[in-house]
């Protein structure tokens, strides 16, 4: 058989994605004014809520996990008594994880002043909640205030924002072996670039178990997935770290200073109860609060068909619609999505709600986000995504690879410099052209 010809291209369909220029008064009047309506009464009911859940399953808990002994229940063999208390513990970190992420949401929303009418209950409640969950509560209210103003801008968006080619060390981009927009490439620069990127299933699963479990703590430390131009040592608890300006140290510092009081916590409960004990009972469920933190959010604003903007082409709405509404647990059945919304409070089924205006409470989020999707539906809008799952990140972090250093509105290419989807615009809607995102299985 003769050997392939490296100029030899492949070339791929690509799915249209319209650009967006609906006028922002347009995608703020579809929305029903009573959902702008904020009640610090009705917000304080649902951090009961998930407080009551989170007690009575570790009351549950601690109840059954003493009957499981010879002497109350007959099991075949020895060994399944401890497996059976560490399934009971496993289901009790997991449901403690999801309903604490809820807890995790409402500070959030505290941040966004959307707890409450006044400013000082927002920020007393959130800072309390926010510092209980290691969270430096003004630190991260300001730089993801930023985001939220700069969705997907390549330069000024503070969190997921794509390495380009050149910052990942990879070959210059030739022109005679591919194009810009990654639907046609040869042989030569597709084997140069698998060469340098890589795509093994195992790796990018250890690269999912770390960005999981490591990376909401490496973002605030090291502002790992940040702004790459940020100077080196850029975190969130130095309060001259360039996201903040010189009016923002006092506020940083009150974010340290929860910090410092939740470490002395967790540093003196060890010494009451033992390690062991407040690892099983917080500290496991803490890791799963930042597992479903970064599991959410990056699905949120990472996927093939997700555009990024540079500064000619972006505008607050873009960077708004640049995002994706996914069901939570949604791929394992009705009834595991349904748990999954009502314990975080819907934050990844009404996500584009949210950034379309930040201060619409979780409660009202909802019929926001039906309210949007009629309206965007008139512009062939779809921002729904597939749902959040360890099966989903696989998929978005094999495809998401890598941006070009050139272009205006730009896609992720994969390991072999393809880019799924391609820019494009809807004719019949003028200046109201909307998105068409194809969310398909890659």
């Amino acid at each position: 058989m003769a050997p392939k010809d490296p100029s030899a291209r492949t070339t791929i369909q690509q799915a249209p994605v319209v650009i967006p220029d609906i006028p922002m008064k347009d995608i703020l009047g579809a929305i029903p004014a009573h959902c702008f309506q904020r009640s610090a009464l009705r917000s304080s009911l649902y951090i009961v809520m998930d407080a009551v859940v989170i007690g009575c399953v570790y009351t549950a808990t601690r109840y059954l996990d003493p009957l499981i002994t010879p002497e109350h229940i007959e099991l075949p063999h020895p060994y399944l008594y401890t497996a059976l208390s560490f399934s009971l513990w496993a289901l009790y970190t997991f449901f403690v994880g999801l309903f604490a992420t809820g807890l995790w949401v409402i500070a959030h929303e505290c941040g966004h002043q959307a707890f409450s009418e006044s400013k000082t209950i927002n920020n007393a409640v959130g800072w309390v909640l926010h510092s209980a969950l290691g969270v430096p509560y003004h630190a991260w209210r300001i730089t993801h205030g930023q985001h939220h103003a700069s969705t997907a801008h390549m330069t000024q968006d503070q969190v997921f924002v794509p390495r380009t080619r050149s910052q990942m060390g990879l070959p210059e981009f030739d022109p005679n072996g591919e194009d810009l927009a990654g639907s046609s490439i040869s042989i030569k620069v597709m084997d140069e670039l698998y060469e340098a990127l890589g795509d093994s299933p195992i790796g990018t699963i250890v690269d999912c178990l770390r960005y999981l479990l490591g990376g909401w703590p490496a973002y605030i430390t090291m502002n790992a997935s940040g702004q790459t131009h940020f100077p080196k040592g850029t975190n969130h608890f130095d309060p001259t770290a360039v996201m903040f300006r010189p009016d923002h140290r006092s506020q940083i510092i009150v974010s340290n200073v929860g910090i410092l009081l939740w470490l002395g916590a967790v540093g003196y409960s060890i010494s009451q109860w033992g390690f062991f004990e407040v690892f099983r009972v917080y500290l496991i469920p803490y890791l799963w609060v930042n597992h479903w933190l970064v599991l959410i959010t990056f699905l949120q604003h990472t996927d093939p068909i997700v555009p990024h903007y540079r500064a000619s082409e972006f505008t607050f709405a873009r960077g708004a619609m640049s995002t994706l509404d996914r069901s939570l647990l949604g791929d394992l059945g009705s009834v595991m999505g349904w748990l999954g919304a009502v314990s975080t409070h819907g934050i990844a089924e009404t996500h584009v709600a949210h950034h379309i205006s930040s201060k619409i409470p979780h409660y009202h989020a909802w019929e926001a986000t039906y309210a949007l999707r009629k309206l965007l539906a008139k512009h062939n809008m779809n921002l729904q995504g597939n749902p959040v799952g360890w099966r989903e990140i696989f998929r978005v972090m094999s495809q998401c690879r890598f941006v070009e250093d050139e272009g205006e509105i730009i896609f992720y290419k994969n390991s072999r410099g393809f880019a799924a989807a391609k820019t494009a615009f809807n004719d019949n809607t003028a200046s109201d052209s909307g998105v068409e995102l194809f969310d398909k299985e890659a």
